[in-house]
């Protein structure tokens, strides 16, 4: 860590201090910008911390460039058949499916099958896709491309993110976001997208969990309608010993004030918003500090990144944020022993670190195990072809797809080795 960087963790765990001196005080106003910082660290999905570079272009050109980006990129445009499942606790889950299309994609499906008189055809393989904490179905967005028409799939939006309602429990009741509710929300998606027929279980960092859950607690589901799981960038447990990429002392202050500033700012956060856009351009190098380990990913994906992140509201983000140091689902890991697994991760990425992966890889000895070199949190759009060819992999080893069918954009089926 470079000592410029440094000086801005210091900075951070100071202002988050002040916002907790300045609410106890009743001084929002004048907190509004520290809070603006505050929150960054936690939307950008670190939850503790920051390292940020320093920024030489102007504001203004800055500004320019973000419109520019966001008339121009096609990132997140993609759309599906629309549906809605509902949580146990009357969340309104909103999902999309890219059904299979035997016309557009017949060297990818083989000859169509013959229906016999008084039968229906099986069921096709459906792959669920779960995002992670402060992003949307979108983040999948290379993935999805590449796999339209090959295969049946369904991306959904976790509760309080992207298109879903707002959590019932939470604003209702006032109870706090588990990885097991999430779990549960899935069950609910799968029962309502894909009633029947294989699943393969696709999960990036919070999905990731939010997979485990659903094992945890549906063991028969996974038994018998599982046949095959991918997990990208999470982790099974002991989030808390993360360090975020900063020095101790950095870390230690962060995570003695950081719960209690979460719940103050969550409780005001027609207020925060405001800082939260005061500071977009703090918050966009921290963003890009906690996502990307590449420096020439492209600046389009990079705000396409922002924007998903920017789009969570604070009191979203107070939320979960405690659910992530409760989560251990290790023991939910032997429920996939006998599937074809993939197990990737980004080796720089600083919120769910590459041991994180080594160690789900560890328990489930048969898993591919892949370690993508100057990779960050959000590897699937960092280097969306290395996870669209993996991921095509393990969809041909499960029989989700026939062996050598193109997968648009990235690659193919094939189970060769890449050279």
């Amino acid at each position: 860590m470079s000592e410029s960087s440094a000086e801005v963790v210091a900075d951070v765990a100071s202002a988050a201090v002040a916002v907790s001196a300045a609410g106890a005080a009743g001084g929002w106003r004048r907190a509004t910008g520290i809070a603006g910082v505050a929150i960054g660290v936690v939307a950008a999905g670190a939850a503790a911390g920051v390292a940020l570079e320093r920024m030489t272009v102007g504001r203004g050109m800055r500004q320019k460039a973000r419109l520019a980006l966001d008339s121009a990129g096609p990132y997140g445009s993609l759309r599906g058949m629309p549906g809605k499942a509902f949580a146990d606790d009357g969340t309104e889950l909103y999902y999309e499916v890219d059904d299979l299309d035997e016309e557009a994609a017949p060297a990818a499906i083989g000859p169509r099958r013959r229906r016999l008189f008084g039968r229906k055809s099986p069921a096709p393989v459906t792959v669920v896709f779960s995002h992670g904490y402060c992003l949307s179905q979108d983040s999948w967005h290379f993935q999805r491309a590449a796999l339209r028409g090959v295969v049946r799939t369904v991306h959904w939006d976790q509760r309080s993110h992207g298109r879903s309602g707002r959590g019932v429990a939470q604003g209702r009741d006032d109870e706090p976001v588990t990885i097991e509710q999430l779990g549960r929300d899935l069950k609910a998606v799968i029962d309502a997208a894909a009633p029947e027929g294989p699943l393969v279980l696709v999960g990036h960092s919070m999905g990731g969990m939010t997979v485990m859950a659903l094992a945890d607690q549906y063991p028969e589901l996974i038994r018998e309608r599982v046949v095959g799981v991918a997990f990208v960038g999470t982790s099974s447990g002991r989030l808390g010993e993360v360090n975020y990429g900063l020095p101790v002392a950095g870390v230690n202050a962060v995570r003695r004030v950081l719960p209690g500033v979460l719940k103050v700012l969550g409780q005001r956060a027609e207020l925060v918003e405001k800082g939260r856009r005061a500071t977009a351009d703090l918050f966009a190098g921290i963003i890009k500090r906690y996502s990307f380990a590449s420096r020439d990913v492209d600046p389009a994906v990079a705000r396409f990144a922002e924007r998903m992140i920017e789009s969570t509201p604070i009191d979203v983000v107070a939320e979960y944020y405690p659910a992530f140091n409760d989560h251990d689902k290790t023991e939910a890991l032997v429920h996939f022993a006998d599937l074809p697994v993939l197990v990737l991760a980004g080796v720089q990425d600083l919120v769910t670190p590459s041991e994180h992966s080594e160690a789900i890889a560890d328990l489930l000895p048969d898993a591919e195990l892949v370690l993508v070199p100057d990779a960050g949190h959000l590897v699937m759009l960092e280097h969306p072809e290395v996870v669209t060819d993996r991921l095509a992999d393990l969809l041909t080893r499960t029989g989700a797809v026939p062996a050598g069918a193109t997968v648009k954009g990235y690659g193919s089926t094939s189970t060769a080795q890449p050279g």
